[in-house]
């Protein structure tokens, strides 16, 4: 059997949380989700927080909370995971979509400016692969920033953690996020003000957006083991790292003085894709392009503009890289990193 690219690491801990809420016949929305809620403001040290059932969901409840008018323009980018530009659409709001810099897969600030000039009047921001881009430069046009950090949980730029940026910031418990509880979202309000406010829409909301229990008490481990399943994540990675400054291919790197949350091992080729992709089968590791799911994936040849986006579509692949890969796995991947063709 082939060795996966994604694992949700779930270990003995979650397994006891969840049949924990089955056994108490406790699986709706309740204690649970007030303890995931209540760890998640301690954990990214936010004024507020509500989990919600998706996070097309969470993203709803901030605009609403924002009050932005409808048909206005989202700005998003070409390689963030699709459900962004589906979601924007229908919640009735316009996507204004914005290529990315070739070596760090991220929106820029002159992509930014440019799209604010066409309309753009909110930025709900990607951070792909577990990085993060010039928030400071995005911060300064003065226009709502909403974070996505899904992939970027733990991450850190300039001191602050991923999730103090955005007026609001949206962490994804998807299956293929960095934590899950196999379906979910959680919105924080880093300040006080947007915290009353989604507050009070948390208080009338339906149960129906609300994510239960047995879902949160999944999330509510993985949050926890975070720490610990960052740290195995960074040892992974920098082995995985100086192997592949052996070959001829690169990897993406935090830019500026931040340190990234080590979602997966991105490897952006000089070559081909089908050549390196025979290579790694027969090795018996599984490898897959890293936006399958993103934006300009979905939009195809329709989507204009985006000339670097569609260049990594093609040309960056996912290696694995997850806690429970074991040393002798690790090892047998850097090594087939170190001699890709």
């Amino acid at each position: 059997m082939k060795l996966p690219v994604y694992s949700s690491t779930i270990r003995r801990k979650e397994m006891d949380a969840v049949l924990t809420c089955m056994v108490a016949e406790k699986i709706g929305p309740g204690e649970m989700n007030q303890k995931l809620v209540q760890l998640v403001r301690e954990t990214f040290t936010v004024e507020g927080a509500t989990a919600f059932r998706s996070a097309s969901i969470a993203l709803q409840y901030a605009l609403t909370a924002l009050d932005l008018p409808k048909g206005s323009g989202i700005i998003i980018s070409a390689l963030a995971p699709d459900w962004h530009y589906l979601a924007v659409k229908a919640l009735g709001f316009e996507p204004v979509i914005v290529d990315v810099d070739p070596d760090t897969a991220l929106m820029t600030p002159p992509g930014v400016e440019a799209a604010i000039t066409r309309g753009g009047r909110l930025v709900l921001v990607h951070e792909t692969l577990g990085y993060l881009p010039d928030m400071t430069a995005l911060l300064a046009f003065n226009i709502p920033v909403i974070e996505d950090i899904s992939a970027s949980a733990g991450a850190i730029l300039a001191e602050k953690k991923a999730g103090q940026y955005g007026v609001f910031s949206i962490l994804g418990l998807e299956e293929r996020d960095l934590l899950t509880a196999g379906g979910g979202a959680v919105l924080l309000a880093p300040a006080r003000r947007e915290a009353i406010v989604l507050k009070k829409l948390t208080d009338e909301a339906p149960v129906t957006d609300i994510l239960p229990d047995i879902n949160s008490a999944l999330a509510y481990v993985q949050l926890k083991e975070l720490p610990r399943n960052t740290e195995l994540r960074k040892d992974i990675h920098t082995l995985f790292t100086n192997s592949l400054m052996q070959g001829r291919h690169k990897t993406i790197t935090q830019q500026g003085e931040g340190i990234p949350s080590v979602y997966s091992f991105p490897v952006i080729l000089s070559s081909g894709l089908k050549e390196v992709k025979q290579y790694v089968s027969r090795k018996e590791i599984e490898i897959e392009p890293a936006f399958s799911g993103s934006v300009a994936a979905r939009l195809g040849d329709t989507l204009e503009n985006a000339i670097n986006a569609k260049s990594l579509l093609m040309r960056c692949v996912l290696f694995p890289l997850y806690p429970r890969l074991g040393n002798g796995n690790a090892a047998k991947i850097a090594k087939i990193l170190a001699t890709l063709p």
